[in-house]
């Protein structure tokens, strides 16, 4: 059960909504790349605002958000690694623990219909309570939060300019972060330009990677978000040493066909947001790809996709997975994480 109800205590008086005359925060004009599909999260409930997300920024970037001050989201999730987690390979948190989980990046939030590597967050708004509440992350009370930022100089004068009043309400504390996460697009990639014919070309090796993406991965990394959502078992063998094998969807679903299923990630960026998979055991593309051409174990709950033609996995030669690695880092977005609008002030 949540700590922390998102639905405000104060009075509708106490909470002017984003067309009353008392809130002159200013509308940020969000923009979906051409390419992109409809976004699937409800602007008309959140609408976005500079000030809103200056605040979400300014919380997301606070280590006071953890029990002891020390681990703010982006400790976890670093702007130049597409907001992921690259020093460990599973997440690292509070007083030095270790979770068990690689943690995801943080990247057009504004398609993604559940999130986490099980789906066990439906909701943007209720996403970072997870991480607070988490032991081997922050490790705090969101009540606990709430309190410390009423209590801090700055930020009630900035939940005024972003929500009318000065009053710190769980739903405004996590509205202010989704409007922050909300920005982070990327959208500005290599393979995006040439797309939308903005003047970038592709090399003969990219081509040939884009056209074997295609044929062997776009099954499940697909569409321009290079991910269909939904989670699967790709064969990974369980990893000497695990006392606890991560049953992945099963542990929201309990559904004996979800045991070993995570969700399908964005390869978006994915050059910069090593290690790769839900435990982090790969620290390079080639061992991914390699994972794919050799490495797949069969199992029953195995994704029928990696059983086409009689064998498993995915059949690809060297110069094959050359050129697919080629391709995929023209989906690495220099704009989206050198952004400096993103970054901690």
């Amino acid at each position: 059960m949540l700590a922390v109800s998102c639905q405000s205590d104060a009075t509708d008086e106490e909470q002017p909504g984003p067309g009353d005359p008392a809130v002159q925060a200013r509308p940020y004009p969000w923009k979906k790349p051409a390419n992109f599909p409809e976004p699937v999260y409800d602007f008309k409930n959140n609408p976005l605002t500079y000030e809103g997300i200056a605040l979400g920024k300014a919380l997301f970037y606070d280590g006071r958000l953890s029990r002891n001050g020390t681990i703010s989201c982006g400790f976890c999730h670093q702007p130049t690694s597409a907001f992921a987690h690259t020093d460990h390979a599973l997440s690292h948190g509070i007083d030095d623990r270790i979770g068990f989980r690689n943690p995801l990046g943080i990247q057009n939030v504004a398609w993604m219909q559940e999130f986490f590597w099980d789906g066990g967050i439906p909701d943007l708004d209720l996403l970072p309570l997870a991480p607070i509440q988490n032991p081997d992350e922050m490790d705090a009370k969101p009540e606990d939060i709430l309190k410390a930022v009423q209590a801090d100089g700055t930020y009630p004068g900035m939940f005024k300019a972003a929500f009318g009043s000065e009053q710190v309400t769980s739903e405004r504390f996590l509205k202010a972060l989704s409007q922050f996460m909300l920005t982070l697009v990327s959208g500005t990639s290599r393979y995006d330009k040439y797309i939308r014919k903005e003047g970038e070309t592709l090399t003969e090796q990219e081509l040939s990677g884009l056209t074997i993406f295609k044929a062997r991965c776009a099954t499940c990394h697909a569409g321009e978000l290079f991910t269909d959502q939904s989670f699967r078992n790709n064969g990974l063998p369980v990893l000497a040493g695990v006392k606890t094998e991560d049953l992945g969807r099963y542990r929201v679903s309990a559904r004996p066909e979800d045991k070993n299923k995570f969700r399908v990630p964005s390869l978006r960026n994915v050059a910069v947001t090593l290690p790769y998979m839900h435990d982090g055991r790969f620290q390079t593309l080639e061992q991914v790809l390699n994972h794919y051409a050799t490495g797949v174990t069969d199992n029953p709950a195995l994704d029928p996709s990696l059983k086409a033609g009689g064998r498993t996995g995915i059949p690809l030669s060297r110069q094959e997975q050359r050129d697919l690695i080629a391709f995929l880092q023209t989906l690495t977005d220099f704009e989206f994480i050198g952004n400096r609008r993103f970054q901690p002030d």
